[in-house]
């Protein structure tokens, strides 16, 4: 890998990990019009440590806050909000977790199509306008149920498919759930953190017991641009939410699903 593909390839990831257009269906473009070979394990590796460190500390008063008040709760048996929030958090990570741990090998053979990650983008794209639109926009992440929590989880499951999008599925879970964009995104992010680093363990671990060798410098610029640019990203989506809405990142998941359509019927 050049540094050039490690340069752009990062800067994709970060810029649509924590955007609800599917990070998967941008990285796809790259091998099927440049004719790009996978970036590789290490790469992979790479780039969930420069996402995780981008969302951690971005949102690093909450997660202290969050985890503090989680081992309180352990060890001294203390509830608030914030300890509630984090064991919600918790239980939504538990679909996510079970479904990519049962899930993946058939999901990496039969699914990473182009023609899948097409359809997906336009459907679910298409889901988040619905959702937007009806959206009662009246809870923060404090208002958080059991059930909701559950909910959002089998959203965040879903979003194993590729094509899907992590961010894209819990958003608009919580804004059908009658969450304001602001909190559905925060707590979508929040709930990005345990998900990132139980992806990123796994692929460290597979990493390890493949042997390859690792290229540092196409690595070290992987952590680096996905961490700059994940975390403008999420600073600016944050910013730029109530006033844009979610309707920009509906027409645009439409328009790539349909160029991915293209690009497909093509080869």
């Amino acid at each position: 890998m050049s540094i050039f593909e490690a340069f752009a390839l990062a800067l994709i990831q970060g810029l649509t990990e924590f955007l609800p257009v599917s990070s998967s269906a941008h990285l796809i473009l790259p091998s099927e019009i440049l004719g790009w070979q996978d970036q590789g394990l290490a790469f992979d590796v790479a780039v969930h440590v420069g996402t995780l460190l981008a969302v951690v500390l971005y949102f690093r008063q909450e997660v202290v806050q969050l985890f503090l008040a989680f081992v309180r709760s352990i060890f001294k048996g203390e509830r608030s909000a914030d300890s509630k929030l984090a064991w919600l958090i918790a239980l939504a990570t538990i679909p996510a977790a079970l479904f990519g741990f049962l899930m993946k090998d058939f999901l990496e053979i039969y699914l990473r199509s182009t023609w899948v990650i097409s359809i997906t983008c336009i459907v679910f794209g298409l889901l988040l306008w619905w959702a937007d639109s009806k959206a009662t926009l009246e809870k923060d992440e404090y208002s958080t149920t059991p059930k909701s929590a559950l909910l959002i989880g089998l959203a965040q499951a879903l979003a194993i498919i590729p094509g899907t999008s992590r961010s894209g599925a819990t958003m608009t879970m919580a804004l059908y759930l009658g969450y304001t964009r602001e909190a559905a995104a925060r707590l979508s992010f929040l709930m990005s953190i345990p998900i990132i680093v139980m992806a990123g363990s796994y692929l460290s671990l597979e990493l390890v017991n493949s042997g390859i060798p690792i290229m540092w410098e196409p690595i070290s610029v992987g952590i680096l641009v996905s961490f700059i640019s994940a975390y403008a990203c999420i600073h600016w989506f944050l910013k730029l939410l109530n006033r844009v809405g979610m309707k920009p990142f509906v027409f645009y998941r439409i328009t790539l699903g349909i160029v991915l359509a293209i690009v497909s019927s093509m080869n």
